[in-house]
């Protein structure tokens, strides 16, 4: 065997370093090119979040809108309805009594239900398993309707109280109620409030998006305006049928005024049982249920039809950024 030391050619030695540079120039690349993906990532998600919201936002008030200005006098004839004692008369005239101020509150409302709604939908949606699919949609409807109820209750109070003959204008509604009952009157019956509504936008969104995926799964194709009507019109039926009982004991709560003839929610349920019997419960529910079973489609054909005009106007994906080799 050979005792000298082996030599290393100065090739070789170069061509190592050269390597291992180019490794590690490699390894840098990659590692950047990963931030980069992460950080793309990461702005696609918050642009897609915002597009939903301002989507929904836009939807939500259009549909809104258009809803409760063709349906106002089905509304104002429940109303009254519901707020007359046994023996009371229906009064058929003004039924469009507080439509200007009901408008300017149901608006911003819709907005910001839908603008809830439409994100906390699709978040549930990609959270929680495929068969709980009717989960997220009453969880995000409950989180929507709450939200919104910032608005619609002052709204709804105004609304009410316009349409029973109390005021003339909703200004002069919203600086009476105030001057009266103080800024706590125009959140009169709140609690009522969430309690029929937050059931029924869980149940009216979750009835509505699960007969749309049924639809869509046996006809193999997405819906057209007719369909999402009519799946919209038995959506909205079925609920307000069934919150009715709560319908009546909302309204009861939001007309008295500063009389206070009810203490809350459980002795408004137990004086209208004991003075007018329990078929009082049901007041109203045929204007209801056409109210908002018309108003369902118009809503649900009104919200799918500007979301897909929205969706139409977005500009085109942009080309991947090119990275150097």
């Amino acid at each position: 065997m050979d005792p000298r030391p082996i030599s290393t050619s100065p090739d070789i030695s170069q061509k190592a370093t050269s390597d291992a540079l180019t490794c590690k120039i490699h390894g840098m690349r990659e590692t950047a090119n990963k931030d980069f993906a992460s950080d793309s990532v990461r702005g696609d998600r918050h642009l897609n979040f915002l597009r939903v919201f301002y989507e929904g936002v836009i939807a939500g008030g259009a549909a809104g809108v258009v809803v409760e200005a063709a349906l106002y006098p089905i509304d104002t004839i429940k109303t009254r309805l519901q707020a007359a004692r046994a023996g009371g008369k229906i009064v058929l005239k003004g039924l469009y009594s507080g439509i200007g101020g009901n408008l300017a509150g149901v608006l911003p409302a819709s907005a910001i239900f839908l603008g809830v709604y439409e994100p906390a939908k699709q978040k549930l949606l990609k959270t929680l398993p495929e068969n709980f699919s009717a989960l997220a949609h009453l969880t995000a409807g409950a989180l929507g309707g709450a939200a919104s109820s910032i608005v619609r209750v002052p709204t709804e109070v105004v609304k009410q109280r316009m349409q029973t003959g109390q005021f003339a204008s909703a200004p002069d509604a919203v600086r009476l109620i105030v001057a009266k009952e103080g800024f706590k009157g125009l959140y009169a019956g709140y609690g009522s409030f969430l309690l029929r509504d937050l059931p029924f936008d869980a149940i009216q969104f979750c009835i509505y998006e699960q007969l749309r995926i049924g639809y869509k799964l046996a006809a193999q194709r997405d819906l057209n305006d007719p369909e999402n009507a009519i799946l919209g019109a038995f959506a909205g039926a079925v609920t307000g049928a069934l919150t009715t009982p709560l319908d009546v004991i909302k309204t009861r709560l939001m007309v008295q005024g500063s009389a206070n003839k009810y203490k809350g929610l459980s002795d408004c349920v137990r004086t209208i049982m004991n003075e007018e019997g329990p078929r009082a419960f049901l007041k109203g529910i045929g204007p209801r249920v056409l109210w908002i079973g018309v108003g369902g489609s118009i809503f649900f054909g009104v919200l799918e039809k500007t979301k897909q005009i929205l969706a139409n106007t977005r500009p085109g994906k942009q080309e991947p950024i090119s990275s150097c080799a």
